[in-house]
């Protein structure tokens, strides 16, 4: 369960182990989704006048591309995280690394906060192996696997230039 009663979180700190599955509304199309769901623990407390403080950890496996060839890969991905939600209106909210609620909800929602921090973890270039040779720039094979029959007069053309 990521979504929290703020009237309960008032009096007593809550744990958190709740997932956020990959068809979950909160993805947006270009997001490095994961694989499965995204794992997030830790402990919700209130930080007093209508502030929340997360702190805990998310991991997942990451749906990414190698950078060269295209394969597709998974990588894992963990972070540790404390996250701040503060009702909108508060002097805090212009501070980025604060997450704003309406002061009217009655659940606070981890879902776009953990979000947020999947995508900063997630890394956005990743190798197959270090020696990958990558696609060919002219004819697109994939150089680890074959070899494009102008590998040699592209070859030439680099050197000369």
């Amino acid at each position: 369960m990521l979504r929290f009663d703020l009237r309960a979180l008032e009096s007593k700190a809550v744990s958190v182990d709740g997932e956020l599955p990959a068809k979950d509304a909160v993805w947006e199309e270009g997001d490095p989704l994961p694989v499965g769901a995204v794992r997030a623990r830790g402990r919700l407390a209130s930080a007093g006048n209508g502030r929340f403080l997360w702190s805990g950890r998310i991991r997942g496996d990451a749906h990414v591309e190698c950078r060269r060839c295209l394969t597709d890969l998974t990588v894992p991905v963990a972070e540790d995280v404390l996250l701040l939600f503060a009702e909108a209106g508060d002097d805090e909210v212009d501070d980025p690394d604060v997450y704003q609620f309406d002061p009217r909800a009655r659940e606070l929602d981890l879902r776009p906060a953990i979000r947020e921090q999947w995508l900063l973890a997630a890394p956005s270039y990743v190798l197959c192996r270090e020696e990958c040779l990558g696609l060919c720039p002219q004819c697109g094979a994939d150089r680890n696997t074959e070899q494009c029959t102008c590998s040699h007069a592209h070859q030439a053309r680099e050197s000369s230039a």
